[in-house]
């Protein structure tokens, strides 16, 4: 049993990661359809869902594997040479679907795979590391250009899948010659005198897949306009937000998953010297379609949870009355078509006319109806975490 290729055969090594790609290929494609297309409207439904997810992620990182040690293979051996060198143009059709496939065994799991670490939440990857990558931040802006590339990437290695079978079956209908045996069972078949193969497809591959990483880009990076978050800022009070963020945290499948409301604005009215035992008081209007939660954007969108469709905005307004050595907001929250009280202690840091505030509460979700079909915590948890942080400048 021959281990290494020649130029009339493949080896067993060859033959064993060429089979085991097939084997995960054939079973991951379909299973990240299927957990796709599952429903995700109540908790057992969604932790199925996530453990689909789950499953798929860790294969696809197997075939990432499995295809890396199968092109270092690949690149210190020797390949069987054509059995019809003289079918010019069948040969470079082979060629290209080839390499095609070569670009995809990487290309594919690695889109995924930079997907699943500029997200946060949902179906982590089932091994012991993976969940980030080195030089991807958690970013919405990249995982979009990664899942849209993911999305065109398993189209083009469904075609290319599908012509190698294709190319195989016609050496076994129609020419009746050993291609297959030689992958199947290693089988030894008589050298040809030309034995190169052509270099042109291996980079009419390597372009077509670029061009395809371009459309990804092209279609999914975001558009400034429409990404650039509106100024945090009011027309009304005597002091004006200059930056600042509004970010929550929910646990969801047991790890804490992190979101934020890049669209709000904040009218403060504000003095150090409290009036009827208040310092002033806050109006924060925020544009909840804007809404980002890692992974599960689009499902905390629905109506189960934020319903923006229904309710674009929430209002949260409030007295600031001293507390301790800092000061606390304490009004009601509007969100959801539900309004209850809610208390925001915060500290405040004065340096002339700039104050640096950053404050921190707690929330129940079923006090605003979200997600009511998802009765425990083993997939969305009860306390949502809000943060805040600003910086603003007293009013001339």
């Amino acid at each position: 049993m021959a281990l290494s290729n020649s130029s009339a055969r493949y080896g067993t090594v060859a033959r064993s990661l060429h089979w085991l790609t097939a084997l995960l290929i054939f079973t991951d494609f379909p299973l990240g359809m299927i957990a796709n297309a599952l429903p995700f409207d109540t908790s057992e439904a969604l932790a199925r869902k996530a453990q689909l997810f789950s499953v798929h992620k860790t294969l696809g990182l197997l075939v990432f594997f499995v295809a890396l040690a199968r092109i270092l293979w690949a690149l210190t051996q020797p390949r069987p040479a054509p059995l019809h060198p003289g079918r010019r143009l069948e040969t470079i059709a082979a060629e290209l679907v080839h390499w095609s496939l070569y670009v995809a065994l990487v290309a594919v799991p690695l889109s995924g795979w930079i997907h699943h670490a500029a997200v946060e939440g949902f179906a982590p990857i089932l091994w012991p590391f993976g969940q980030d990558l080195p030089f991807v931040p958690k970013s919405e802006a990249v995982a979009g250009i990664a899942g849209a590339a993911h999305w065109l990437f398993t189209k083009l290695l469904l075609v290319s899948v599908a012509l190698h079978v294709a190319g195989a079956l016609k050496h076994v209908i129609f020419d009746r010659d050993d291609t297959l045996a030689r992958m199947t069972h290693g089988r030894v078949t008589a050298e040809p005198a030309a034995a190169a193969h052509p270099r042109v497809p291996a980079l009419a591959a390597v372009l077509v897949w670029l061009a395809a990483t371009g459309l990804a880009y092209a279609v999914a990076r975001p558009d400034p306009a429409e990404t650039a978050a509106a100024p945090a800022a009011a027309a009304v009070g005597n002091w004006q937000v200059e930056s600042g963020s509004l970010g929550f945290s929910v646990r969801q499948m047991g790890a804490a998953v992190s979101g934020s409301f890049p669209n709000w604005t904040a009218e403060i009215t504000f003095d150090e010297a409290p009036v009827d035992g208040k310092n002033g008081s806050v109006t924060v209007t925020i544009d909840t379609t804007t809404m980002t939660l890692g992974s599960v954007t689009a499902q905390a969108k629905e109506a189960e949870f934020f319903d923006v469709a229904a309710h674009p905005t929430a209002v949260f307004r409030a007295d600031i009355l001293p507390e301790g050595t800092g000061y606390v907001a304490q009004g009601t929250l509007s969100l959801r078509g539900t309004e209850k009280p809610v208390s925001l202690p915060f500290t405040l840091i004065l340096e002339g006319d700039t104050a640096r505030m950053t404050g921190e509460t707690t929330l129940d979700r079923r006090d605003f109806g979200m997600g009511a079909s998802y009765g425990d915590e083993s997939s969305v948890g009860f306390p949502v975490t809000v943060t805040v942080e600003l910086t603003a400048k007293r009013a001339p």
